[in-house]
């Protein structure tokens, strides 16, 4: 890595379950982070062979063509708005919906989001019905952005998470768009995730570079990993946790409601992964400091965490949005369990961040029930990576080692490759297993009994947390 740039932009909640972003800004954000990157480099777009892109994953938007003016905010993966509309989707399609899209159906992803606009932003269902708007995951607006309109895509594994795409056919799906009433010419272009889709040409400092990867954040991370083999698998902690696993070439419908995701396409190869995704990660860490205020920087939380011994029996599932995988529950809501007149602001510190190890360890019981494969280790990546405490109490939980990687910031390397082998500047996938280091791996300290029994009492917290109206 040769330099970063880094900008937190807007988090917008109009109502209660609403989250948005503004598009705009998002674009503005990238556009700057990029240039400061550059410069701090002191390169040239001379020396930059390649852009890749990535992104969060199902965040909507819905923009003019003419103009490229959004026609409302963007609608983010955290929303909730369209829970009671999934509810009546999934009465009648879930199976189908399965089946097709490897999802399961919930307000998370793109299509129940894409409906809402064309339902309740004025005239946008006419107008998109004469093609005059387009509809875009981030990576598509980015694209579209950088390219002045030119280029108008997405890749296969940015499609998967609309719940528009069938993952077998690698198309959109006709029955599917029905059932959400969206029109076809809404949608971009879909390609592979390497390849040449068109070059900078608004951005003076990197004018004329070849765009040539996108993958959304997660399937970019696994590739940033160099998971290429079956089995192999990694967990990125960022606002959310995500832990994919490399299933290979073949599709395999989840029976522990994981989610089946394309990984990538590179050429005519499509790969799969199976997919949990922890709705609130280090987005609890943020919490804590926004709205409890008990630490004042996000980094402040592993020195308070580690001020007491232990959790002082406080559990705390930070279902803000619900639940996702295993559980899928899209009416849990935060739950703080245990306090005493003994409890501080440290055990509730505490107590958030190991429950972001106890989600993924739920993860990894469920990707074990699937695909049978025993885990010895866990690639880790992202943010909150970086908190040596948290990922010691992931190896204990787990029972098994934790791997940080060298380079924490995955994502943005696995976008980085995927561009790098479609100009050539790496031949193949053998030739980027040379690159991968581990920072630091954490091995099990805790009892295999102990661990057993805080997976209990965690256990016992969640189902409160998924059937609070009637604790």
């Amino acid at each position: 890595m040769i330099s970063i740039a880094q900008k937190e932009f807007t988090q917008i909640f109009p109502r209660s379950g609403w989250v948005e972003h503004n598009p705009r800004e998002i674009w503005e954000t990238q556009k700057n982070t990029a240039i400061e990157a550059i410069k701090k480099a002191n390169l040239t777009a001379k020396d930059i062979a390649a852009v890749g892109i990535t992104n969060q994953r199902e965040t909507t938007i819905v923009w003019n063509r003419k103009t490229g003016e959004p026609i409302c905010n963007g609608i983010v993966w955290q929303d909730r708005r369209t829970a009671v509309f999934c509810d009546e989707i999934r009465k009648n399609h879930a199976d189908l919906i399965r089946k097709k899209t490897g999802l399961e159906v919930d307000a998370y992803f793109s299509a129940s989001k894409i409906n809402w606009i064309l339902e309740n932003i004025a005239n946008a269902r006419e107008q998109a019905e004469n093609g005059e708007l387009a509809f875009g995951t981030v990576d598509s607006w980015l694209i579209w952005n950088l390219t002045y309109g030119n280029t108008y895509i997405t890749d296969v594994s940015n499609a998967s998470r609309t719940m528009l795409f069938n993952i077998e056919t690698l198309e959109w799906d006709e029955e599917l768009l029905v059932i959400f009433n969206i029109p076809r010419q809404i949608l971009p272009e879909v390609r592979s995730s390497s390849e040449i889709y068109g070059k900078v040409n608004s951005i003076k400092e990197l004018k004329g570079v070849p765009i040539a990867g996108n993958a959304g954040d997660q399937q970019a991370a696994l590739f940033g990993q160099l998971c290429f083999e079956k089995g192999l698998s990694k967990n990125t902690y960022g606002t959310g946790c995500f832990m994919l696993q490399n299933i290979g070439e073949k599709a395999i419908e989840s029976k522990n409601r994981l989610l089946t995701t394309v990984a990538w396409q590179i050429g005519d190869k499509t790969e799969y992964a199976l997919e949990g995704s922890v709705f609130i990660g280090g987005a609890v860490v943020g919490w804590l400091r926004d709205s409890l205020q008990i630490i004042e920087n996000s980094a402040d939380v592993e020195a308070l965490a580690n001020s007491v011994e232990d959790n002082g029996g406080v559990y705390f599932v930070p279902a803000f949005a619900g639940l996702g995988a295993p559980h899928w529950n899209q009416d849990a809501r935060g739950l703080i369990i245990g306090l005493t007149r003994g409890t501080g602001k440290a055990h509730i510190a505490r107590a958030a961040l190991e429950s972001i190890a106890y989600q993924t360890a739920d993860l990894i019981d469920a990707m074990h029930a699937d695909s049978g494969i025993e885990l010895t280790e866990l690639r880790v990546d992202g943010g909150a990576t970086k908190n040596d405490s948290l990922l010691q109490f992931q190896a204990d939980v787990l029972q098994i080692s934790v791997v940080r990687s060298h380079i924490t910031e995955t994502t943005a390397l696995g976008a980085a490759y995927l561009a790098g082998l479609a100009i050539g500047f790496w031949k193949s996938k053998e030739e980027l297993k040379q690159h991968w280091q581990a920072d630091r791996k954490f091995e099990p300290k805790m009892l295999q009994t102990k661990a057993k029994e805080l997976r209990n009492k965690w256990n016992k917290a969640v189902k409160r947390a998924m059937n609070w109206e009637n604790s």
